[in-house]
């Protein structure tokens, strides 16, 4: 089957659609977060995805609509406790990453158990995407496009030094918020198309394949988007061809890249 042909049909076109928005989002919020070593709040938010997706599925609630209020107040929360100084980020983000994992376990035990529903929340599925869902991703996605374009030398500027940004009369904090509401927001999106299990490897892997190739900012930020874009379209045609989860086939075609392009940059070094 060639390509024009797999997207004649409406559900791929839908995934195509979402999915392209998404992984623009992913790739743009993930430079600041890995450079920030904040790369895990990834993570740990879409852990708490899924327990917010077990509740609402328990107590009949849309599970998108019900997500995104509590994923976003998941991020303010980590970020208050990393800034404690009895925490440190990697024990914030494992705290509640656990402890929502748990909650969401616990939950589909006594509740709805192992169901298709919850299982293509946790693992991404194109068919599952229905044009409602499709047409959320889209409105959120270009909201979080355009406030990342808004404030781009804003959070370039916290991304690289918060001490002087401080000292500048910038609100550091703010614009840490900002950068933790619009990652939330990603991660709930991506739960449809890439799961809650798979998606923070969407934030992660576009970035750090960047930075083996470029060395300025807006360099790696392009090149990560263009990445991000190029391996979702890319695992998306396999996964349909192959008959492959969409969420892991895109996970292993940036894995795939990554080493490509860490493989070149190693050679460049000993040429």
């Amino acid at each position: 089957m060639d390509i024009l042909t797999m997207f004649s049909w409406p559900f791929m076109q839908r995934a195509l659609l979402a999915g392209t928005l998404l992984s623009l989002c992913c790739a743009l919020l993930g430079v600041s977060l890995v450079l920030k070593r904040y790369s895990m709040i990834g993570d740990g938010l879409s852990h708490v995805s899924f327990g917010a997706l077990a509740v609402a599925v328990a107590l009949g609630f849309t599970p998108l609509y019900f997500s995104i209020p509590v994923v976003i107040l998941a991020a303010f929360f980590l970020l208050r406790m990393a800034d404690h100084p009895h925490w440190n980020n990697d024990a914030a983000i494992a705290a509640m990453s656990a402890s929502a994992l748990a909650v969401g376990v616990m939950v589909i035990s006594r509740t709805t158990g192992m169901n298709t529903d919850v299982d293509h929340y946790m693992f991404g599925s194109v068919l599952a995407m229905s044009r409602e869902d499709v047409l959320l991703s889209v409105l959120l996605c270009a909201a979080v496009l355009a406030l990342f374009i808004l404030f781009y030398h804003k959070l370039f500027a916290v991304t690289f030094d918060e001490n002087f940004s401080r000292a500048t009369g910038l609100k550091v904090d703010r614009y840490n918020t900002l950068l933790a509401v619009l990652t939330a927001l990603t991660i709930v999106l991506g739960m449809r198309m890439m799961g809650a299990m798979l998606i923070s490897s969407l934030v992660i892997f576009p970035a750090l394949t960047a930075m083996q190739l470029f060395k300025s900012f807006r360099g790696v930020v392009i090149s990560a988007a263009v990445t991000s874009v190029g391996c979702f379209f890319v695992g998306l045609v396999v996964s349909f061809t192959a008959s492959t989860p969409v969420g892991a086939t895109v996970v292993c075609a940036n894995l795939t890249l990554f080493l490509a392009a860490f493989l070149i940059k190693k050679a460049s070094r000993l040429a």
